[in-house]
């Protein structure tokens, strides 16, 4: 049998290059979870999710940003939101209050023009030009607030807040006053009669 390489007529990858740690543990277990206690976009307003569900959604993600944090040094936002995490799993909500897809959507982009080698990610610590292609959103929250969206995805998806401030991300607006009439002299308009 002819190996990968041979098949797809690439290169072979290069034995003595050092085999690279992965930017992120694999989520999918974590997204495969959501998918069952997600109710941002299910049209039945009422559905809650199975408590063991919503558990093992806080669980997986706090022990994927645990295998995060083992590569970096010091203290930052991640031990917090780990921290956070755990004790949800231990006692899971009733419904998980993230945002939507739609919000997630609707991010700010940052060009890779506009970032700089010594910007990284609070999640994951990886600078963010390490990536070929890095994929950093800004929060509305602050200016300064970029993260990967690999990273702080899965955290949004289950708690609409900014890690690092606490500011919550989807606060109801209060609708604008109505605009006042030019024309509120009391006078009676035929119109709509």
């Amino acid at each position: 049998m002819a190996s990968y390489e041979v098949e797809h007529n690439v290169p072979a990858p290069d034995p003595s290059s050092q085999a690279r740690t992965p930017r992120r543990p694999d989520l999918s277990t974590f997204f495969s979870t959501l998918e069952h206690v997600d109710t941002s976009d299910v049209a039945n307003s009422n559905a809650l999710p199975v408590p063991g569900e919503v558990s093992a959604a806080f669980r997986t993600l706090g022990e994927a940003y645990q295998r995060m944090g083992a590569y970096r040094s010091g203290e930052g936002p991640l031990d917090g939101m780990v921290e956070w995490l755990i004790s949800n799993a231990e006692a899971p909500p009733k419904e998980v209050k993230g945002v939507s897809q739609g919000f997630l959507d609707e991010l700010e982009r940052v060009p890779k023009k506009l970032l700089k080698p010594s910007m990284d990610c609070p999640i994951c610590g990886n600078p963010f030009l390490e990536d070929e292609y890095p994929l950093v959103v800004r929060l509305p929250c602050n200016k300064n607030h970029m993260f990967d969206l690999e990273c702080i995805a899965p955290w949004l998806k289950l708690h609409a807040t900014c890690p690092l401030d606490r500011k919550d991300l989807v606060k109801e607006k209060e609708p604008p006053p109505p605009p006042k009439d030019e024309e509120e002299d009391g006078e009676w308009d035929d119109m709509y009669a």
